[in-house]
């Protein structure tokens, strides 16, 4: 974590002297939910490498860039595309974004990804707000010295999400007909797909879902007292529940499927933050 203070302000102030995301809502899009960017107005968008150290996105289904402008009148920060540790960076470089958010002055942060069912409940296309979660990738970003400019040697996990924005997430739902859900997600390291072993893993200790992102930027907004909200798209149920092989290509076209609603249900609870 060698400079990682130094590191991020340099992104923040690099990103400062493009835009101002005082008070601004910070959203993460995860697989196949880019699009969502475009819908934002008078938007600013700066390349992931024009910004000093942000690495680069690899993986399928994110563009790599952060927009910045209004939804619906609301000032936002939104990163098509976030960085995962199976792309082969470390926790500290992964969470870098949501550490500049911090320093920008961003006031909540929207986490969203694609995830695959471990309830055999849960359908594709399901919305499931994250209620809690499981770190299974065998490493945090907050190894190592603390950065005391952020937050404490030991954060308290237990509001991690935030019950005041999954309350409103509930609220948004309610009022637009869109069915959600709530579940725990336990994040694996990947790129490989879990095994039928692994899901049943998941499963027989309480996760309802799984997935390769997300935790170690809970991890970071927790440390830093940004509050979280964090919403999984169901793209398939898990290796052994469905029956036959996982494929990204299912993943990304689920999740085309059911941006729309996605979207709107973000766009209302921006609305109401």
């Amino acid at each position: 974590m060698e400079n990682i203070y130094e590191k991020c302000k340099e992104a923040a102030d690099y990103i400062a002297s493009k835009i101002d995301a005082r008070d601004a809502i910070g959203i993460v899009l995860g697989s196949g939910l880019g699009d969502m960017a475009d819908m934002i107005e008078d938007k600013t968008e700066i390349e992931y490498g024009y910004i000093p150290n942000f690495p680069r996105t690899t993986a399928p289904g994110h563009k790599g860039s952060l927009v910045s402008g209004t939804i619906n009148g609301v000032k936002v920060l939104c990163m098509q595309g976030r960085f995962h540790f199976y792309e082969g960076y470390d926790m500290q470089t992964i969470t870098i974004p949501v550490r500049v958010m911090k320093l920008l002055g961003v006031k909540y942060l929207i986490l969203t990804n694609a995830a695959g069912g471990a309830n055999v409940s849960f359908k594709p296309g399901t919305l499931m707000v994250i209620d809690d979660y499981i770190n299974f990738q065998g490493d945090s970003p907050l190894r190592g010295p603390n950065v005391e400019e952020f937050g404490p040697r030991f954060p308290d996990m237990t509001n991690a999400l935030s019950p005041d924005l999954r309350k409103i997430a509930d609220e948004a739902a309610l009022e637009l007909n869109i069915p959600i859900r709530h579940g725990v997600y336990m994040s694996f390291r990947g790129p490989q797909f879990e095994s039928p072993a692994e899901v049943r893993f998941a499963i027989n200790n309480g996760a309802d879902a799984v997935g390769m992102s997300t935790v170690p930027e809970i991890l970071v907004a927790r440390h830093c007292n940004l509050p979280v909200l964090a919403i999984s798209c169901i793209t398939n149920l898990g290796a052994g529940l469905c029956g036959y092989e996982l494929t990204h290509e299912e993943v990304l076209e689920v999740s085309n499927r059911v941006k729309g609603e996605f979207i709107e249900l973000i766009r209302k609870i921006i609305e109401k933050m």
